[in-house]
C-alpha cells in the first residue's frame, strides 16, 4: 500500500487546488448572485447578449478562454496591465490567475442554478413585501435569499467542482509551474507524461474523485437541510 502514500509534491498540488477552488468560488459568489437576479428579473436591452457572455466559457474550448485571459490580463494586456502597474497585482502565471481562470469557467454555472432559484420563487411574495413598505434591498435580504440558498449552494458547489478539475483555461493562462500553478489537474497531466508516473496520477486522480464526492454530497445535505427550514417558516 505503499503506492496510496502522497508525495509532498502531491499535496502542494491538492493544497493549491483546494485554495484556488475556494478563492474562485468565494470571490464569485456576489457577481453570480447580481447577475443572476438581473437574467432573472430584470428588463433591459442586451439582456440576451449579457446571458451568451455570461455562458460563453461553457461553449468556447478551455483552451481560447484561457488565452482571452492571458491577452486581457497578462502583464502587456490592458487590464494586467493596469492592475501590475498601478495596483502591483499580477496574475498571469499566479496561483491568483489560476483562480481567475477557474472563476471564469465556474461561473456560468453558478448563474444558471442562483437564476432558475430566483425565477421559481413567486414573485407575489416579494410584491407583497414591498406593498408594506419593505425597500427592494431589504425584500432581496428577508424574502427572496432564504428561498434561493439552495440554489445559491448547488452554484457554487458547482462552481467549485468545475475549479477543481480545470485544465485548459488554466494551463494556457498560468502555465504548469509546480508550488505555484501546478493544481490538482495539471499534475495528474504531468505525471501521464512521465515513465512510471501512472502511479502518481491514480493517486491524484483517487483524491480528486473522493473531493468531488464530499462536495455534492454536503452539497445534497446542506440544501436539505436549508429546504427543510424554509418549508417549516
Amino acid at each position: 500500500m505503499d503506492w496510496l502514500a502522497l508525495s509532498g509534491e502531491e499535496l502542494t498540488a491538492i493544497r493549491l487546488s483546494l485554495r484556488v477552488a475556494l478563492v474562485a468560488t468565494l470571490a464569485s459568489l456576489p457577481l453570480g448572485i447580481l447577475v443572476a437576479l438581473m437574467l432573472a428579473r430584470g428588463r433591459f436591452w442586451g439582456k440576451s447578449v449579457l446571458n451568451g457572455i455570461v455562458h460563453l466559457p461553457l461553449i468556447l474550448p478551455p483552451v481560447v478562454t484561457g488565452f482571452l485571459l492571458l491577452i486581457l490580463f497578462g502583464r502587456r494586456g490592458p487590464i494586467g496591465a493596469f492592475l501590475a502597474d498601478h495596483l502591483g497585482i499580477v496574475l498571469s502565471f499566479r496561483w491568483t490567475g489560476a483562480a481567475l481562470a477557474c472563476a471564469v469557467m465556474g461561473f456560468p454555472l453558478m448563474v444558471r442554478s442562483i437564476r432558475l432559484s430566483i425565477e421559481a420563487v413567486d414573485p407575489k411574495l416579494e410584491e407583497a413585501a414591498g406593498t408594506l413598505g419593505a425597500n427592494p434591498a431589504w425584500v432581496f435580504a428577508t424574502i427572496t435569499l432564504p428561498l434561493i440558498l439552495p440554489g445559491i449552494i448547488a452554484g457554487m458547489i458547482l462552481s467549485f467542482a468545475k475549479a477543481m478539475g480545470e485544465f485548459g483555461a488554466t494551463i494556457t493562462f498560468v502555465s504548469n509551474i509546480p508550488g505555484e500553478t501546478q493544481t490538482l489537474s495539471a499534475a495528474i497531466y504531468t505525471f501521464t507524461q512521465v515513465p512510471g508516473g501512472d502511479a502518481g496520477a491514480l493517486r491524484l486522480t483517487l483524491v480528486a474523485i473522493a473531493i468531488s464526492m464530499a462536495a455534492l454530497l454536503a452539497s445534497e445535505y446542506f440544501a436539505h437541510l436549508i429546504g427543510k427550514r424554509v418549508h417549516l417558516e
